[in-house]
């Protein structure tokens, strides 16, 4: 019997294993899959939809005198390609949707991406401040209810909480300016900007940024002035839903156990509630922050008609009432880009501030 020295055996070489995708990527790769999905979705849901909508597109964009040759009708259904049958109409809406053509407004005569692309910077100009104002008042707000919880100051700040969600926006609209403009005289009446001052040049849409690139101060003031009241009304509106969530998501952190032993063992107030409870809670606000800004990107059409501001939302009721189809679907489609995109934002900062999101 032959033996085999020690020395003669060769060391077998693990098989290396192809690389694997760590949790985050393989988390990441699955959200923009579901985000692809839900957009395609949106197409055939938005496009039945518009198709579903009472009344007549050829009689609302031709006069009474088109209306009566069937020429011009024919025409204007050849043009739109209303003459096709649904499945045609969303293939072919379909193709263009994919090399970014929105199509062409009745309304205008304009490609809708142009309008979305004048419109979409004046809704920015007020839900960019709205949001950043509404997030620091209610984490502020938010943690002093909690941390008062049951006092005078929780009480206070869940009555004003309340007032604010009950208030209907057009009405706090009007109040607003009845207040500051005709009683107090402080704020420009509705608008972008003053008379006087010419729109600046169109580089990014938001008027107190053009005009400031224009070297122009004092029509950034004045354009400021004009989004101070939109803004105002808005933020009042986001920070009262955004307070009490905040409340109720740290007064939930407040009842775990580690929060009584941090205290237990002595730490500053000031760091057990930026360091654990405030992270604690840091997932679901990320949440309701997400949906509010994503709310006031699809447009508020109340406080944009009464401060006649033209954003998203005026654009997306003058397309509806004109039942200009093209427009209604852009608009549709940006808003739904718009909800898709936050919650995959949500979903990645979930995946980056819980790691047990990303393995689930």
């Amino acid at each position: 019997m032959t033996t085999t020295s020690p020395a003669a055996v060769r060391p077998v070489a693990p098989r290396r294993r192809p690389p694997r995708l760590g949790n985050l990527t393989r988390f990441v790769l699955r959200r923009l899959a579901t985000t692809v999905g839900l957009l395609w979705g949106t197409t055939v849901v938005g496009f039945l939809l518009v198709q579903a909508v009472p009344g007549d597109p050829v009689a609302a964009n031709l006069s009474d005198a088109a209306l009566g040759n069937p020429e011009a009708v024919a025409a204007f259904e050849r043009k739109w390609g209303y003459d096709q049958p649904l499945p045609a109409q969303y293939s072919a809406y379909l193709g263009n949707l994919l090399q970014g053509d929105l199509g062409t407004s009745q309304r205008s005569g304009r490609p809708v991406l142009e309008d979305l692309l004048d419109y979409v910077p004046a809704t920015l100009e007020i839900a960019v401040p709205a949001i950043v104002v509404s997030v620091v008042v209610a984490v502020l707000l938010g943690m002093v209810s909690a941390v008062r919880h049951g006092r005078a100051a929780d009480q206070g700040v869940r009555v004003v909480s309340l007032l604010g969600l009950s208030t209907p926006p057009f009405w706090l609209s009007l109040l607003a300016l009845y207040l500051f403009f005709y009683v107090l005289g402080v704020s420009p009446n509705g608008g972008r900007l003053s008379p006087q001052f010419p729109p600046p040049e169109h580089v990014t849409g938001v008027h107190t940024v053009d005009a400031l690139l224009e070297g122009e101060p004092l029509k950034a003031w004045d354009a400021a002035q004009h989004a101070a009241l939109p803004v105002l009304v808005l933020s009042l509106i986001t920070a009262a839903t955004l307070t009490r969530f905040v409340r109720s998501a740290l007064l939930e952190v407040l009842r775990r156990d580690y929060i009584t032993a941090a205290h237990a063992k002595g730490l500053p107030p000031g760091t057990v509630l930026v360091k654990h409870l405030l992270r604690a809670a840091l997932v679901p606000v990320i949440t309701m922050t997400g949906l509010a800004f994503a709310s006031l990107l699809s447009g508020t059409v109340l406080v944009e008609s009464v401060f006649s501001w033209p954003g998203l939302g005026q654009y997306a009721y003058q397309s509806a009432t004109a039942l200009d189809r093209p427009a209604i679907l852009g608009a549709t489609m940006f808003i739904a880009a718009v909800y898709l995109t936050v919650n995959l934002v949500v979903d990645l900062l979930y995946g980056l501030a819980d790691p047990r999101v990303r393995l689930s």
